[in-house]
């Protein structure tokens, strides 16, 4: 009989991935209806980024469209929205509570890199993904700059973090608020619609509503 001790157990990997979208999620508004109103186009932009959060037109022509309101800004406007963009109530505490954990955090968003990684840095979350805007002789050009973060690209994402962190899609949350957060809800273990418009709401796991680390009461998070 082998009366060797047994080697100790590996602690149980419980970690979950948390994925969330940005404008109206992690910060209480939408960037591009921040440059829009230096651009004097804020009450178009914002009729139109409405429609699309409802799921009432496609997000990528939507995206297009409002970007061309924005041609002629100078780069420095980012660090003028940076600084008026706002982190939802709670949204600090979820993101120092799940880095506590050592949960990955993830950021996908359908707006701008150039507003989102500082922000994503801010909070010390590494994984970040979002659309870039074609800059020219230090002005915004009204294009994008490569493919666009739709519905679509958000739920790739979602994946490709989970394949770089090394949680299994079963153990992952999605957190959105629109209707370009349907994939990426579907695609996730758990997907929760936060303040979100009824489209999103009526396909999510969970609602959450006014404070983003309210999510932290769900059973997805009692482990």
């Amino acid at each position: 009989m082998d009366t060797r001790p047994a080697e100790p157990a590996e602690p149980a990997d419980t970690r979950r991935l948390v994925v969330m979208d940005v404008d109206s999620t992690l910060i209480t508004g939408e960037v591009v209806e921040m440059l829009a109103a230096r651009a004097g186009a804020l009450e178009r932009v914002a009729a139109i980024t409405e429609r699309a959060m409802r799921g009432e037109i496609d997000f990528a022509r939507s995206l297009h469209e409002r970007v061309a309101t924005l041609a002629g800004l100078p780069v420095s406007v980012f660090d003028d929205v940076l600084a008026e963009a706002e982190l939802t109530p709670g949204a600090r505490e979820l993101v120092a509570e799940l880095r506590a954990r050592d949960w990955p955090v993830g950021l996908v968003s359908g707006g701008f890199l150039e507003v989102v990684a500082p922000l994503a840095d801010s909070l010390g979350i590494d994984l970040v993904h979002a659309n870039r805007l074609e800059v020219r002789d230090g002005v915004l050009t009204g294009r994008v700059d490569g493919p666009v973060v739709d519905r679509a690209a958000k739920a790739t994402t979602l994946a490709d973090y989970a394949r770089r962190t090394g949680v299994p899609m079963a153990r992952t949350i999605a957190i959105g608020d629109g209707a370009n957060d349907l994939d990426m809800l579907a695609a996730a273990g758990t997907g929760i619609a936060f303040n979100a418009k009824p489209v999103l709401a009526a396909s999510a796991d969970a609602v959450v509503r006014d404070r983003l680390d309210a999510v932290l009461e769900l059973d997805v998070f009692r482990v």
